[in-house]
């Protein structure tokens, strides 16, 4: 999966899914377009991101709700 826009940075955001290493979470993009803003209207108050950044934002979380995360064994 070519996700190159999404990036993880323990100084930035805590670690969170970010784009392009901005302080801008993978979840605040999601977040707002849950909300209702269409891309325009997030493009307008975020003017350094691009269009491709919120797809890419989108494809991540879609990826990560269909992984599957398996519980350790305990020894």
């Amino acid at each position: 999966m070519g996700l190159d826009r999404i990036t993880f940075d323990a100084n930035v955001m805590g670690g969170k899914p970010c784009i392009r290493g901005l302080r801008v979470t993978v979840g605040t993009i999601v977040g707002l377009i849950a909300a209702g803003k269409s891309f325009g209207e997030i493009l307008k108050a975020y003017p350094y991101l691009e269009e491709e950044d919120l797809r890419e934002a989108l494809a991540y979380a879609a990826w990560r709700v269909e992984e599957i995360e398996l519980p350790l064994a305990v020894a």
